[in-house]
């Protein structure tokens, strides 16, 4: 019996010894397209939505998502007391603005004027109304938009955001607000470990 097995075996390894070798010359053929011509993290064969915005957040078909547009950012505009003069060096943070609403023509501006706690009320709401005026100055005369699709109000002293009243905290609250709102959409972005280095400035 033990030699039986042992002629098997033989016989076996042999079978397989004898069997012909398949050789690789010619490269794979591949059916599906796995390039990703877009970096966008889908590859071809399942891509739908080519050119997607890089950063953009994607569904599983690489077509971005969009996200509507209600944005606000300070300007970073250092008034002097009891001021609403806009010295030309701060120009460039309204021309952000200005850019920002000429991609996106359905878009509108409110602009905010804040004060510092210091004078009366009234002086303040008036001086805050100027502030968020000249702004809305600056946008239609330097940067050609349209009166119409900006707002300017004045606040006073009504939202400070620094209470303690200190020298710093007063140029602080000399402040103006732009929040943009409108029809148009905007590329939903994905987050990154740089995100909030980028929203705080």
């Amino acid at each position: 019996m033990k030699a039986f097995i042992f002629i098997l075996s033989i016989a076996l390894l042999g079978g397989c010894a004898s069997r012909d070798i398949v050789t690789m010359d010619e490269p794979t053929k591949q059916i599906h397209d796995l390039n990703d011509l877009d970096t966008d993290g889908v590859i071809v064969a399942r891509e739908r939505c080519n050119g997607t915005i890089l950063g953009a957040s994607i569904d599983n078909y690489g077509c971005g998502k969009v996200r509507p547009i209600n944005e606000r950012s300070e300007l970073k505009i250092l008034f002097a007391n009891d001021s609403y003069y806009i010295d030309p060096q701060y120009y460039d943070q309204i021309e952000v603005i200005a850019t920002f609403m000429t991609d996106y023509p359905n878009t509108v501006v409110t602009i905010e004027g804040h004060c510092s706690k210091t004078g009366t009320y009234e002086h303040n709401l008036t001086l805050s109304q100027n502030r968020a005026n000249a702004v809305t100055s600056v946008l239609t005369e330097q940067f050609g938009i349209e009166p119409a699709r900006l707002t300017a109000i004045g606040y006073s002293y009504d939202r400070p955001v620094d209470m303690s009243e200190t020298s710093i905290a007063h140029t602080r609250n000399r402040r103006v607000i732009a929040e943009v709102t409108g029809e148009d959409t905007t590329a939903d972005m994905k987050w990154h470990i740089y995100t909030v280095d980028e929203e705080v400035k």
